[in-house]
């Protein structure tokens, strides 16, 4: 068992580990930059030191600094959260290396899922429907021209190293595909450093459903359900919901199946998501994210379990703590990712929070590293919290989340809580009937009045 585990990230996920930890008893170790000196989950911590400056590459992203501070304090192993390191093949590699233990999958996994069309070829193979489109990455204009011709427009480009919607173009032409083939290749070699493309056919009416998945390294896996996350801006997830509102119980059960099956023939370990594009009944497959997910929380509340602590457990060598059969659904989760940011434009407002207060009562989960007299650093992401809400069914869940809003105070910065009480508004939300394209559409619409 771990005696020490470090936490190499920051704000409401490395509380999340934190608390985790103690309940296992194990001791924790927070890293932080300067900007972070008074952030909760330094003072939440056995253990706390500073790994460098406030700008990410510095602290957060300097693998030598984490290893030198596991070092120096004696931990065991590092859990990365989500973002920064989390997918970064090299850090699970150089723990391995040092001895210490990367709670997360093996650097190949991480390699191999790391890079989308290789993601692609890999999950074909192991029997996962996918999104039709060129086989590999596209060289030039005139094999994209082909690819979509192939495919049938409209068509997006997207970057191979690609995230947060960078690096992704449609087009729904020949001639709009030349453009976005350049335009996409320019925007992703100044993002990651990798110009490489390739092309899928693009869905008009897609829901954005994913699969959390769960191995133990030795070839056992399970799946647990699925998540809709369709709401969404510029690629961005803002609204995840638990069981998805648009998939039967014999969907779930097979495409649950196929995952888990999956990561099983490749000896994965620990926590997965499985993401696919869903329309007319079908599955295609987009992406895997060898880390926990932002929207963990909602599988959570519908099966009981503690994926965090299941991650501890499965990187000490421990088996599932759960079967399949184990896993029934309970109810209905809905996560809302509350932002300082402006609504509707979105711009980041970093500040000092002048007075917070969490909601609470039966069914209501906050996870948020915000106090009374904080202040919001402008070097991170603008994610201030997670309102997170479980009923017995998705109108209690969706009246739970209302009235949560309503209890929910954050003062000194704007945020995105406005967003939310407009959605809760619409006759398409109370209904599930949305697509991942509802929410631009539907902004647009707001912000012209």
């Amino acid at each position: 068992m771990f005696q020490k585990v470090l936490i190499a990230n920051r704000g409401e996920i490395a509380l999340r580990v934190i608390r985790a930890c103690r309940e296992m008893g194990i001791a924790s170790v927070a890293v932080h930059s300067t900007a972070d000196a008074d952030a909760m989950h330094v003072r939440m911590a056995d253990e706390a030191i500073c790994i460098g400056p406030a700008p990410g590459p510095k602290s957060y992203l300097n693998v030598a600094a984490i290893i030198s501070a596991a070092e120096i304090t004696g931990a065991d192993a590092i859990h990365p959260g989500y973002g920064f390191l989390s997918e970064n093949e090299g850090f699970a590699q150089a723990l391995e290396d040092h001895g210490i233990t990367f709670i997360g999958p093996t650097a190949e996994h991480i390699r191999v899922m790391g890079d989308k069309i290789t993601a692609k070829d890999t999950m074909k193979e192991l029997g996962v429907p996918c999104v039709p489109g060129s086989d590999g990455g596209v060289p030039d204009v005139e094999a994209a021209l082909k690819v979509g011709e192939e495919a049938g427009y409209p068509v997006i480009v997207k970057a191979t190293a690609g995230g947060g919607g960078r690096g992704m173009k449609v087009a729904r032409s020949a001639e709009e595909l030349e453009i976005a083939f350049r335009t996409a290749r320019s925007e992703a070699k100044n993002a990651f450093g990798n110009d490489e493309v390739y092309i899928e056919k693009y869905l008009t009416t897609p829901r954005h459903i994913e699969i959390q998945v769960f191995g133990d390294g030795k070839g056992n896996a399970v799946h647990l359900g699925e998540r809709d996350c369709s709401l969404q801006r510029r690629h961005q997830k803002v609204f995840e919901e638990a069981p998805g509102p648009a998939i039967s119980p014999e969907e779930r059960a097979a495409i649950g199946k196929t995952c888990a099956e999956a990561v099983a023939k490749i000896n994965y370990i620990g926590a997965g998501t499985i993401e696919f594009l869903y329309e007319k009944g079908e599955f295609y497959f987009i992406e895997m994210n060898t880390r926990l997910q932002v929207e963990h929380p909602v599988t959570e509340a519908i099966f009981g379990v503690d994926l965090v602590r299941e991650q501890i457990r499965v990187a000490e060598g421990k088996p599932l703590s759960f079967s399949q059969d184990d896993l029934e659904i309970n109810g209905h989760a809905i996560e809302v990712r509350i932002n300082a940011e402006t609504f509707p434009d979105f711009a980041p407002r970093p500040g000092k929070i002048t007075q917070y207060h969490a909601p609470g009562g039966l069914g209501v989960r906050m996870d948020s590293a915000l106090y009374a007299g904080y202040s919001i650093p402008p070097h991170y992401d603008s994610l201030i919290g997670k309102l997170i809400v479980h009923g017995r069914d998705r109108p209690e869940a969706l009246a739970r989340l209302n009235r949560a809003l309503g209890e929910l105070i954050v003062d000194g910065v704007e945020t995105t809580v406005p967003l939310f009480h407009a959605l809760l508004a619409e006759d398409d939300v109370h209904s599930g009937d949305y697509t991942i394209h509802w929410l631009e559409t539907w902004l647009e619409r707001l912000q012209t009045g």
